[in-house]
């Protein structure tokens, strides 16, 4: 036997039943990286003692069986893989005196195969069987069907330990004569797109995200993205210079992952713990993203420190996170305080009182490199200004009247005071300003300009389209004879919609009216479904039919909508606390998404993502005369226009149209949108019953998408 390193122990059929049980034993205690447990060695000994029994009739079969195959890109690791006669067998353990069927456990087995069936080359198109073994569970399985959610993968088979060689032989009955399975299959290609947080998971845990994003040179630029930043970092250091990086992407590109994996490579350089003046710290100012980010991590990591029998608490755990991981506001509440307070002549000044200066870092912070996540959403200079001339959202912060700069152009300040080099790398989203008072790409640009002209500028190209700073990046940068442009800063592939690249594109269309909407959704609608509805039960339905083992499924609506408590709605109450429970429960907890029944809004949302998501478009935003139509509910009897020429309308506006692209990129793998009937019934008078939802508000925008294609449910 060869040792592989994606599994603890893999042989052929007869070897393994050759070889003895305290051998095979002794392999996998080796081959098992840290202490091994005493529960994990008595499990061990079952699973080898059961396998040898159930394999003794295909002795003579050139199948393997492959023990702890490890999925290093989603950091999970199925318990024993059988290759037998043209099938994957899959197959989970739950040891001990365990009799209980537990829904968790049989959505885990599934969990696994769909995995192969989705993202293991040698296992495209090939049969992939679940089996889900409890060792006291009295009954076993009769119904031997493929599942309703891959044609390749049969719904999951659940035993007993005496039932497994019997399952086993009634599949290979049912499915007699497939081809053999690829010799390399162990070391398949893998192409995983795992979720934010899965990734984030495994990053920490490992330190690397190589094992994460897809690899193929020809459909991936996030391996040549990493290279070149890290190449800009190197090259600041060797040259004591101040750099910035701008990072362009579409939605669910992996900007974000990006970020992270650049923040942990520069920290920890391939070694166990970080390199000495050498940091790195991923920044955002999205709170849920950062809450849903950082508790997913601990809990992870709490969890496999916990399983080690370490003595460690879930503070220590979200502490450690903390180092790489922080909101924008934080840092820049530390660096505040460094500064002479009132600002006098417009000008920000370190304040040697109040700050100490160290050799390398000067008056800054302690790393070299910060990665800005969603940069396009920094303030504007006059909101940052009335927020710290109050002192924050409620006055209980610092106060600092009189401020000068834009968030952006405080930030770059603020890696500006180190006195060696210094790296910021700012990644983009496209026309994905939300909010009030976020400034876009052109604050970064301008203050670069005007008070930082020897910073070193490294863009993508991709930055001078129209969705960035409104096409104005080539004018803003004509004079700065500092800029560098690479298209390898650039992520054009989406990965968060691996079966349909091609969504951020058509969602672009669709909200521009373009001609070829239709024909570009045609492209991939049968790999990524898209369907309408006016019905939210019926939409709820289509989501809970498709959703597999764990995959997350929830409702999206902007912040603007105001009417669905008739459609037994809830809008997810604000708070960092409530976008973690809704996208890290699990399906059995009400708060989580899964529930279907309380809604998060695109503020929520943003930088994460589900597996299938239903969109509920209110009457904010209305299809109306071949154009769209803005409005906002007065929280009473009725809809204001959102019309005027006024710049901090036409603000809004474009925050609302946003809004709606970020809803519909949020799904990896389907998407059902309702847009309600609205309320048709009339008073005895002949009045609208509910004049806040008459059905003309709705009926335009659903014809509108109608007439794109898409499929009426």
């Amino acid at each position: 036997m060869k040792r592989s390193t994606r599994c603890l122990y893999h042989n052929r059929f007869s070897a393994f039943l050759s070889d003895t049980e305290q051998l095979i034993l002794g392999i996998l205690c080796d081959g098992y990286h840290g202490a091994v447990q005493s529960t994990q060695i008595e499990a061990w000994k079952s699973e080898i003692s059961l396998m040898k029994r159930v394999l003794l009739p295909y002795q003579n079969e050139s199948g393997k069986i492959i023990f702890e195959y490890d999925i290093p890109r989603l950091g999970k690791r199925i318990d024993v893989v059988l290759l037998l006669k043209g099938i994957i067998f899959c197959i989970e353990f739950k040891t001990g005196n365990k009799d209980a069927l537990a829904e968790a456990d049989v959505d885990q087995v599934l969990d696994y195969a769909l995995d192969l069936t989705n993202f293991h080359k040698f296992s495209e198109n090939r049969l992939i069987v679940p089996i889900l073994i409890v060792s006291k569970y009295q009954r076993s399985s009769t119904v031997i069907q493929k599942s309703v959610y891959d044609e390749n993968v049969l719904n999951p088979l659940i035993s007993g330990e005496n039932g497994l060689q019997e399952l086993i032989h009634k599949v290979i009955e049912k499915y007699p004569d497939l081809p053999p399975l690829e010799e390399n299959w162990i070391i398949s290609p893998y192409a995983p797109t795992p979720t934010i947080i899965e990734a984030a998971r495994t990053l920490y845990e490992s330190h690397s995200v190589e094992d994460i994003t897809r690899h193929e040179a020809d459909k991936v630029s996030t391996d040549a993205t990493i290279s070149c930043i890290l190449d800009v970092i190197e090259k600041s250091k060797r040259n004591g210079e101040k750099s910035i990086c701008f990072v362009t992407g579409v939605p669910g590109a992996g900007k974000t992952l990006v970020g992270l994996e650049v923040a942990v490579r520069q920290t920890y350089q391939g070694h166990d713990k970080p390199v000495d003046d050498e940091g790195a710290v991923y920044l955002s100012g999205n709170g849920p993203l950062v809450a849903v980010l950082t508790e997913a991590l601990a809990k992870d990591n709490y969890e496999k420190c916990k399983a080690r029998k370490e003595s460690k608490k879930i503070t220590d755990s979200r502490r450690e996170v903390g180092k790489f991981i922080n909101m924008i506001h934080r840092y820049r509440d530390n660096m505040l305080a460094k500064i002479k307070n009132p600002v006098e002549n417009g000008v920000l000044e370190i304040d040697p009182e109040k700050a100490v200066k160290m050799a390398e870092s000067g008056y800054g912070e302690v790393e070299h490199v910060a990665i800005f996540d969603e940069a396009q959403r920094s303030w504007m200079h006059k909101r940052l200004a009335e927020y710290l001339k109050r002192g924050g959202t409620y006055g209980n912060k610092l106060k600092v009247p009189n401020f000068p700069m834009s968030e952006a152009g405080f930030l770059i300040w603020s890696l500006d005071q180190r006195e060696d080099w210094a790296t910021i790398v700012c990644l983009v989203g496209g026309g994905q300003e939300i909010n009030t008072g976020e400034a876009g790409i052109s604050e970064w640009i301008e203050a670069l300009n005007n008070d930082f002209p020897d910073w070193k500028v490294y863009i993508s190209p991709k930055l001078t389209e129209s969705e960035y700073a409104e096409g104005r990046v080539n004018e803003l940068l004509k004079e700065n004879r500092n800029v560098t442009f690479s298209s390898d800063l650039h992520l054009s592939v989406n990965l968060r919609s691996f079966r349909a690249e091609k969504l951020s594109t058509f969602v672009h269309m669709l909200l521009s009216f373009d001609e070829q909407t239709k024909n570009v959704y045609r492209e991939f609608c049968d790999k990524y479904p898209i369907v309408l509805t006016r019905n939210m039960n019926t939409a709820r339905k289509w989501l809970r039919d498709r959703a597999m083992g764990t995959e997350r499924t929830g409702i999206l609506v902007t912040k603007e909508v105001a009417r669905f408590k008739p459609l037994a709605v809830h809008i997810l109450p604000s708070g960092d606390e409530n976008a973690v429970h809704w996208f890290l429960e699990d399906k059995t907890d009400t708060r989580s998404s899964n529930y279907l029944e309380d809604a998060a809004t695109e503020i929520q949302v943003q930088g994460l993502e589900l597996d299938y998501a239903c969109l509920l478009w209110d009457a904010d935003m209305r299809y109306e005369n071949g154009e769209w139509h803005f409005y906002k509910f007065n929280g009473q009897t009725k809809w204001n226009e959102q019309n005027g020429d006024s710049e901090s309308m036409q603000e809004r506006r474009k925050y609302m149209l946003n809004a709606y692209r970020v809803l519909l990129t949020r799904a990896r793998k389907g998407l059902v949108i309702c847009v309600p009937e609205g309320n048709a019934n009339k008073t005895v008078g002949g009045f609208w019953e509910d004049t806040t939802r008459i059905p003309e508000y709705y009926d335009g925008t659903y014809a509108y998408l109608k007439s794109l294609g898409l499929e009426e449910i």
